[in-house]
């Protein structure tokens, strides 16, 4: 359900304004403090039910923040019904940048358009956006000291407080999102979800735990995705085989 009715007015204040961390990490829309973590609203609450890839990041960043404050701000000059404002922001910010043309590539080499029957990874998160379902392990931006959250210090999964998050709102989304196989980016997501696995609410089969971080800062990704590659592709075609 989407939480925008109650940040509406502070975001309608931003109209025509050059979006910075100082008009957007500020407590109006912070949302909850541990130490040195802070965590912000986003308006990224569109569940889409019947996508047939589910693909989780570590925590929206300081980029698709803005960019997805920026729909919120035209859709709601517009007068669009709120579950449309969160389903249009999720859909233009999403792993928005380098790091969603990094995605593509990994995606389209280990067979997921054909698959799932598509003419490539970039129609994913296009016209065929239907099929897709994006998140984060946690669902809300995280920050360290005003700095986009990496998954380290603390580790996410050691996090009691990351993991709040997780547990309330990534665990149901894995269950609504029945029929997806799950691409969990990096090492920090993967271990929420083996965790989830470990507890027996997850089933493992559902889940591509290889896909390194496609994020630049991640110099360690050509080569492990290049030592992974096989294992995946074999993964994917499984789970679609009978689909």
């Amino acid at each position: 359900m989407s939480q925008l009715h109650q940040y509406k007015d502070y975001i309608s204040t931003l109209q025509d304004k050059q979006l910075t961390k100082e008009l957007l990490l500020v407590p109006e829309l912070l949302l909850a403090v541990d130490h040195k973590l802070s965590v912000y609203y986003i308006p990224f609450e569109y569940v889409n039910e019947s996508a047939k890839v589910m693909i989780i990041g570590i925590t929206p960043g300081f980029t698709q923040m803005k960019l997805a404050y920026e729909q919120a701000i035209i859709g709601l000059g517009k007068g669009n019904p709120y579950p449309d404002i969160d389903k249009r922001a999720k859909g233009v910010a999403s792993f928005a940048g380098s790091m969603r043309k990094n995605l593509y590539s990994m995606l389209d080499a280990i067979g997921l358009p054909e698959a799932i029957g598509i003419e490539s990874s970039e129609a994913l998160f296009e016209k065929d956006r239907h099929l897709l379902h994006t998140t984060s392990a946690v669902r809300y931006p995280v920050f360290r000291k005003g700095n986009n959250y990496t998954g380290h210090q603390p580790e996410l999964v050691k996090s009691d407080f990351l993991m709040s998050y997780a547990r309330s709102i990534l665990l149901e989304e894995l269950r609504a999102v029945k029929e997806a196989l799950i691409v969990p980016l990096g090492k920090s997501t993967a271990d929420v979800l083996e965790k989830f696995i470990d507890e027996g609410e997850l089933d493992p089969v559902r889940c591509l735990l290889q896909m390194p971080h496609p994020s630049g800062a991640n110099g360690h990704r050509f080569r492990q995705f290049a030592e992974r590659k096989d294992e995946m592709e074999r993964r994917v075609k499984q789970w679609f085989l009978n689909r």
